[in-house]
This record gives C-alpha cells, structure tokens and sequence, in this order.
C-alpha cells in the first residue's frame, strides 16, 4: 500500500508530499503522480515513486494507482475541465481498487452556492456514486490567495473586492496540507466530510490594516461593487471568466459563505491553525 498524492508538483500537493516525509513515512511508500516527471525531479530525488499521468488524459491514469493504495486527488486547476478530469481519475481509482480516495474540495460542500463550487460538487457526487471509501477534505480559502499577491496592494496602498464587510476564515496551504496527511495517514476517517477553516475569521479592512501595519505603508480596504469590481479585473488583462469567479467568490465572501468554522482542520493537524499575520509576515520577507 502506497500513499498517493495527484497533482504533486502543484502547491498544495508538494506540500503534502513533503509533509508525509517530514511525518516519518518512508520515501518507498509514498507515491507522486505527475504531468511532467523533470518538474518532479526533487521529489525522485528523496525516494519517492514517480506516476506520470495526466487527469486530461484517462489512458495515461491506468496505472497510476495500485489496490491498497491511499489516494489523495488534489482538485484540478482548470476550471471548466475539472469534471471531466476528476471523473477519470475517480475511474482509475476505482479500476485499481483503492483503499481510499480522499479529495480536496471546497467549504460548504453541497451548500457552497458559487460558481468556484460548482465543479467540486459534481465530483463529491460522483466519489458518492462509484461507492469507494472516501473523505472529503472541503478547503476553505487560503491565506496564500491574498498572500500570494501582495505587490499590487503595496504599489496602489489598497485592497479592493466586492466582498463587502464579510469576513474570511482562512488557514495556510500548509495547514490544509497537513489536514490531507493526517487523513492519509490516520484511522477513521472513511466516509466522512471535513470542513477545513482557519480558526480565526477576519475581514479585508482588517487585512488591509494589518499589511499596512507590517509594511510601514498606509493601506486601506476599497469595497467596490461586483460590476466596478469585475471592471477593474478585465482592465487589468484577465480574461472574463476568471473575473467573473473572482467576483463570485467575493460575493460568496459577503454573504459569510468563507467565514464559516468549526474547527474541524485545527483538530485534525492538532495544533492552531496559522494566523494570517505570520501569513502576511512571510510574504513581506
């Protein structure tokens, strides 16, 4: 029996694998599938099994899985495609006989009312109809989506969303990470759902306040509507699709979809999950 990570070279799931190690599981066990095996070439480095296979491709995921196996499939980024995609591997997970097929969805689960949500609800569907064992790890959001980009809000001195005063109860991929090893790793958790929130809920104002506090520069929240919001997001070159689900997502914000919590992921990891200041610390570095 191997631990499996899906989509391995990505952020989350280079975390997962690097956790799993740090955990103590011995390299032999743990098993990494990839697109591109070069882009993994740390990973072959430590010991750790390379599957080349890609969730577009269904041919290629036939032997990425073996009977035993504990699966994690990392949510596809490709947004659009991910049905399909998802679909396949829930397939090959099936063909092969796995253990466990735990997967990396978004809070709220059924109830998540917003365009970002739709293509995970469909897949916990469908994980539902192929009868495998599973846990479904819902992800709140990241403090790595705010983060993560940084450098416009330093340059304009703001923050701007349409997410009104709503707030965020984010954690960092690090946390959701260790969420996923604990499930890989522990007893139990077959057939359960998880909501994974930070343990602190916070709003854009007091982000702003906060980066403006660490940075030494003044820095405010501009609450915008979703239509001036999804202007600004096309002035600035992104394509409207992805704009219209960072609007989404800020509406769902608004209406306390991200905000809920119940300390699910703090109890799985076994510690506090992290504050987004020592997130934004990190970033300021």
């Amino acid at each position: 029996m191997s631990f499996v990570v899906t989509g391995a070279t990505g952020h989350l799931g280079r975390l997962v694998v690097a956790q799993l190690l740090d955990a103590g599981v011995p390299a032999a066990r743990i098993a990494a599938v990839v697109r591109d095996k070069d882009k993994a070439a740390d990973l072959a480095d430590r010991g750790v099994e390379l599957r080349v296979a890609d969730y577009s491709a269904p041919e290629t995921l036939d032997g990425a899985f073996r009977a035993g196996d504990r699966v994690l499939l990392v949510s596809g980024s490709e947004v659009g495609q991910r049905v399909a995609q998802h679909q396949a591997v829930i397939d090959a997970a099936k063909s092969a006989g796995v253990e466990l097929l735990a997967y990396t969805g978004v809070l709220g689960g059924p109830d998540a009312d917003f365009e970002l949500a739709a293509e995970h609800k469909v897949t916990e569907q469908a994980i539902l109809d192929s009868g495998l064992p599973y846990t479904f790890l819902r992800n709140g959001w990241y403090h790595e989506n705010y983060t993560g980009n940084l450098a416009p809000v330093l340059e304009h001195g703001a923050v701007v969303a349409n997410a009104g005063e709503g707030r965020i109860a984010s954690a960092s991929r690090a946390d959701y990470a260790a969420a996923a090893v604990a499930v890989l790793t522990g007893e139990g958790h077959e057939n359960k759902a998880y909501e994974l929130s930070g343990d602190v809920a916070w709003s854009l104002a007091e982000y702003a306040a906060e980066v403006g506090r660490q940075s030494g520069k003044d820095i405010v929240y501009r609450a915008v509507t979703p239509e001036q919001n999804r202007e600004i997001l096309l002035g600035a070159g992104l394509p409207a699709p992805f704009a219209d689900i960072l609007v989404g997502v800020d509406t769902a914000i608004e209406q306390g979809l991200l905000a809920r919590q119940n300390g699910d992921l703090a109890r799985l990891i076994g510690r506090p999950t992290t504050p987004i200041a020592d997130a934004i610390a990190a970033a300021l570095r």
